[in-house]
């Protein structure tokens, strides 16, 4: 019986039931050392069948990439609650993100590490999900200045320069609370709210810091 209702699995169900597997095996040992031998046993299917689905390691390497991303960009979006103030925004939008890596280690290991380490076409997928991530955080710091000021003195410039930043400090941060037992999602946002609230609010209501002379 176990084995007929497999036959039946729909394939876009079984599909997702190798990626599963090849997340597990790419993020915790390495797109290199991973064989498509051990992805097809950890999916409980042949090799040959992963083959027809996903056609090489390199094509289901980059399906992974494209599903975890996908995965991190809609939970930091949908974290975000329209209307809140933007301290809370940006709250919102940290916890959520650093909660979706906390609870898909071996995800954000293929996002954060492997996928950034092997060139092409893999970096240029984590390009594309960095990219959606600072234009998310750009409208989120934009939004504060407008909170702040009726006419916003933050040139786009500055904006697009303080979302890179924070997305950069959040990718460093992530791996370092998944490396580090004991340390939560919460933990992680609160480390980086409190690191980089205090900065943007100055910023914003006019009082940024000045390099001597």
């Amino acid at each position: 019986m176990d084995a007929v209702k497999s036959k039946r699995m729909p394939r876009a169900v079984r599909e997702q039931q190798m990626m599963d597997a090849a997340v597990q095996i790419f993020g915790q040992r390495g797109y290199r050392a991973a064989s498509m031998d051990e992805i097809a046993e950890l999916a409980g299917v042949s090799k040959p069948l992963v083959y027809l689905y996903l056609n090489s390691k390199e094509e289901l390497f980059t399906a992974c990439i494209r599903r975890e991303a996908k995965a991190l960009v809609d939970a930091v979006q949908a974290g975000v609650e329209p209307g809140l103030p933007a301290d809370r925004q940006l709250w919102e939008g940290l916890r959520a993100f650093f909660l979706h890596t906390a609870e898909n280690p071996d995800g954000w290991a293929v996002l954060h590490r492997q996928a950034r380490t092997h060139g092409e076409p893999f970096a240029s997928e984590i390009t594309t999900m960095r990219d959606e991530i600072v234009a998310f955080v750009t409208g989120l710091i934009g939004a504060a200045a407008r909170e702040a000021h009726h006419d916003p003195a933050l040139p786009d410039r500055d904006v697009a320069g303080l979302a890179q930043a924070l997305v950069g400090a959040a990718e460093a941060l992530a791996g370092w609370a998944n490396d580090t037992p004991g340390v939560s999602a919460r933990e992680a946002a609160a480390t980086l709210m409190n690191f980089s609230w205090a900065g943007l609010e100055n910023l914003m209501n006019g009082r940024p810091w000045q390099p001597p002379v």
